[in-house]
């Protein structure tokens, strides 16, 4: 028996790389779901706890506004009823002293209005609705609606 060797010579390619910066900005795109502009969006349970967080360090107002960007449509039904808890802390905090009224759409979507002298509704704060704060709308037409005080 005879043995064979083979001696292999080793080729080195230059070949343009990508730094590990690039990587790693391909690795968080990869890993993250963004808008085209590329902000991500974070999730309902991640928004409840900045908002958490914000009421804790005396921000009510910027929490209101955190809990008032929650994706509803994208949240998990729990995530649903605990955003609503939160916010309708919040609103007891903040409005609570207006006579405000609480009305619901449905699990995770809520307005709280606060009452003008014509008899009109002002938007007070949202949860899963596209109303604004600010708007004015008519009591009337609105089913469903609740002193903040009782239950929404």
């Amino acid at each position: 028996m005879t043995a064979v060797a083979s001696i292999r010579t080793a080729e080195t390619v230059e070949r343009p790389g990508r730094s590990l910066e690039e990587l790693v900005d391909q690795l968080m795109a990869t890993l993250t779901f963004g808008d085209e502009d590329g902000t991500v969006e974070p999730s309902a349970a991640r928004s409840i706890h900045e908002a958490r967080r914000m009421r804790q360090a005396g921000d009510i107002d910027g929490a209101l506004d955190v809990l008032a960007g929650v994706d509803t449509a994208k949240a998990e039904r729990n995530h649903l009823r605990w955003a609503f808890s939160e916010w309708k802390q919040l609103v007891k905090r903040r409005f609570g002293d207006h006579d405000a009224m609480v009305y619901s759409q449905g699990t995770g979507r809520a307005a709280a209005l606060v009452p003008r002298g014509d008899g009109t509704l002002e938007v007070a704060a949202v949860l899963g609705m596209r109303w604004r704060p600010g708007k004015v709308v008519s009591g009337r037409s609105l089913r469903g609606l609740r002193p903040l005080a009782g239950g929404a």
